[in-house]
C-alpha cells in the first residue's frame, strides 16, 4: 500500500475551553486557576481531543486506522503507537471560555528498520486557534512499531546502581507520578491508550515494566517549571522528544538549565536514565 496517500489529508475538530475542564486540568497539575482566566502555556494537550465511538477503537485504545477516506492516520500493519516529540510555537495565550478550532495536516510520512524492527513516523502540524485568533502551531511526530515479542524483557529495565546528580542543573524538582495522575490525564486528555491504566496490558501485551507515562503529561511537568522559574505564557517555542519511558511509581526528576539558545530541560528516572530531553526560548 502506498502510504503516502495519506499526505496532505486534514481534520478540523472544535472545543471550548470552559471553567470546568480548566479548574480539572488546574487540579490535575497542581496549580491554582489563574486570576485573570489567563490559561497557563499547555493547556492546548487537552483540547480538541479525539472522540471516536468506543466501538472504532483497536484493542490498544486508540481509534483504529483503515484504508477508508475516512481515516486520518494510515493503517500501518505496526500495532504500537507512541509521541515521540513535539515542536510547539506559542503565539497567543488562550483565554477560559475561548471557542477552539483546531486544523491537523498529514505533513510527511517515513519508514525505516530500527534495532526494534520495522518503524514508521508520522508528522502531524496543528494549528489551534482561540476565538478565530492563532495560538498555537505544533509539529508532532508519532511513530508506529512492531508489536513486542511475548518473552521480550520488561522495559524500563529496573532502576541500575547510578544515582541521577542534579549539581548540573539551575532548578530540579522530584515529583512521582501515580496511578490517580495518569488517570486523570487520561480522563482530561480523552486517552484511551491502555499502557496508561491498564497495567496486565501494558506488561503482558506491551511489555512495558509498569504504566507509562503520558509523554505530553511529562512535557506539561516540564512546561510548569519553566513557568515558575520564567513567569507565566513567556515562552514563544518550546520543543520535547521522549528519550524511554517514564513508569508510574518510579520518582521523577524535573531539571532546568540555561542554555546559548534559551533553556534546557529534562526528566530523568532516579539512576540517571533519561526519559524526556526539551528546550525553550522566550
Amino acid at each position: 500500500m502506498n502510504f503516502e496517500d495519506w499526505i496532505g489529508r486534514t481534520q478540523e475538530s472544535h472545543d471550548t475551553l470552559t471553567p470546568q475542564h480548566a479548574a480539572q486540568w488546574c487540579a490535575t497539575l497542581d496549580i491554582p486557576m489563574p486570576e485573570r482566566w489567563i490559561m497557563p502555556q499547555g493547556v492546548h494537550f487537552v483540547l480538541c481531543t479525539p472522540d471516536a465511538p468506543t466501538s472504532a477503537l483497536g484493542e490498544d485504545g486508540h481509534p483504529a486506522r483503515d484504508e477508508s477516506p475516512d481515516s486520518f492516520f494510515p493503517p500501518f500493519p505496526l500495532p504500537r503507537r507512541m509521541w515521540a516529540s513535539s515542536d510547539i510555537r506559542f503565539i497567543a495565550p488562550i483565554a477560559v471560555g475561548a471557542v477552539i478550532k483546531r486544523t491537523s495536516r498529514i505533513a510527511s510520512i517515513s519508514e525505516k528498520d530500527g534495532a526494534s524492527g520495522k518503524l514508521a513516523f508520522v508528522n502531524v502540524e496543528h494549528e489551534t486557534l482561540a476565538n478565530g485568533t492563532l495560538s498555537v502551531k505544533e509539529t508532532q511526530t508519532l511513530v508506529y512499531r512492531e508489536a513486542a515479542p511475548a518473552d521480550a524483557p520488561l522495559s524500563p529495565l529496573g532502576a541500575s546502581e547510578g544515582v541521577f546528580d542534579a549539581s548540573a542543573w539551575d532548578a530540579h524538582r522530584l515529583i512521582v507520578p501515580d496511578e490517580r495522575l495518569l488517570f486523570r490525564y487520561s480522563a482530561l486528555t480523552f486517552n484511551t491508550h491502555r499502557i496508561h491504566y491498564d497495567a496486565p496490558y501494558a506488561q503482558n501485551v506491551e511489555r512495558y515494566r509498569g504504566l507509562v507515562v503520558h509523554g505530553p503529561l511529562t512535557a506539561s511537568l516540564l512546561l510548569q517549571m519553566a513557568a515558575s522559574e520564567l513567569g507565566d505564557n513567556r515562552l514563544r517555542h518550546f520543543a520535547f522528544r521522549g528519550v524511554s519511558p517514564a513508569i508510574a511509581g518510579d520518582p521523577l526528576n524535573l531539571v532546568m538549565r540555561k542554555s546559548e539558545d534559551g533553556f534546557e530541560l529534562g526528566a530523568f528516572a532516579s539512576d540517571g536514565r533519561q526519559v524526556t530531553k526539551a528546550s525553550v526560548s522566550l
